[in-house]
């Protein structure tokens, strides 16, 4: 009996909104947009969820162009990556060089922590990825002129 006091008493507890937070969407209802302008141009992006620049976790998705580079860089957060199309190719370091990336497929996943350095780039297919992470979420490039914001 005390057992079943305790069982309503704990549920009680827990918000009955996870229905508004529900989230389900078939690949042909994901909405794309070009890419954010912390990216280098050529990317399409689709938010699944959160916001990257608020704090909480977050869920998108990049499709990125064959022979897509983004130079060494790093963020202030987590980032999980899991290729859902074509390849991915990443390295670790201050210096972008291929012969030293790791070249993921379809299924591979990466995982950097905080302040990380890596650099990614493309295969000749269109490439899609799914990342998430926890926001506020930035990418810092190593050289400073790498960074397309300043190049406007």
């Amino acid at each position: 009996m005390k057992q079943l006091i305790l069982s309503i008493f704990l549920s009680s507890l827990i918000p009955l909104s996870f229905a508004d937070d529900h989230i389900m969407k078939r690949p042909n209802e994901l909405e794309w947009k070009d890419g954010p302008a912390s990216l280098p141009a050529g990317s399409k992006v689709s938010l699944v969820e959160g916001d990257p620049s608020k704090p909480g976790p977050f869920t998108l998705r990049l499709q990125l162009p064959p022979n897509y580079k983004i130079p060494p860089h790093w963020h202030p957060a987590i980032e999980h990556i899991t290729v859902l199309d074509g390849e991915f190719a990443m390295g670790t370091g201050e210096k972008f060089d291929k012969t030293k990336a790791t070249i993921l497929p379809r299924g591979g996943i990466a995982v950097m922590p905080i302040k990380f350095k890596h650099y990614a780039f493309t295969s000749d297919k269109l490439t899609t990825i799914q990342l998430h992470g926890i926001g506020p979420w930035d990418i810092i490039y190593v050289n400073p002129s790498d960074d397309p914001r300043k190049m406007k």
